[in-house]
């Protein structure tokens, strides 16, 4: 986990592949690397296919089918597409009010022959002491909580890219 400020969670990874791999890696085998589970995934993941759409406005959602027309639940909105170096989305947990977001920042940062990748989750301040998504938890004791689900996430991820 990094240091991040009281408003924001974060982890980083090294992944043994260049920074133009590790954005395609995270962007277009989102599915793959990103763990199944109700911890991980809206709909559980059994089922459901997570994707991303690679542009600004893009949306993060799940589907439990790939087909066109078919029922989605959308969790994020990219809001800056830099490959391979940097990528931005809103993200929104299910509970959340319509004015209700979290910012995501993904930073893929050259280091040796391969690249650190570094998550930073923004936006928890906005949100309410007793908000549903704390589950309970003290304001620090959730952020802590958030940087370790980002840090389970960019294991797979870690992983996923040297299989």
């Amino acid at each position: 986990m990094t240091a991040a400020p009281a408003d924001s969670a974060g982890a980083m990874v090294y992944v043994a592949v260049a920074p133009a791999d590790a954005f395609r890696i995270f962007t277009e085998d989102i599915d793959a690397w990103w763990r199944r589970g109700p911890k991980y995934r809206v709909l559980g993941g059994a089922r459901a296919v997570l994707h991303l759409e690679p542009r600004v406005g893009g949306r993060i959602f799940e589907a439990v089918t790939a087909d066109a027309g078919a029922p989605v639940t959308v969790t994020g909105t990219v809001r800056v597409w830099e490959p391979p170096s940097r990528l931005v989305f809103e993200w929104r947990a299910r509970n959340f009010a319509p004015d209700e977001l979290t910012t995501v920042e993904v930073l893929f940062e050259a280091q040796g022959p391969g690249t650190r990748v570094t998550v930073t989750h923004r936006g928890f301040a906005a949100l309410r002491p007793d908000h549903p998504v704390r589950h309970g938890q003290s304001p620090a004791a959730f952020l802590r909580t958030m940087g370790l689900f980002w840090g389970d996430l960019l294991t797979a991820l870690r992983l996923h890219a040297g299989a």
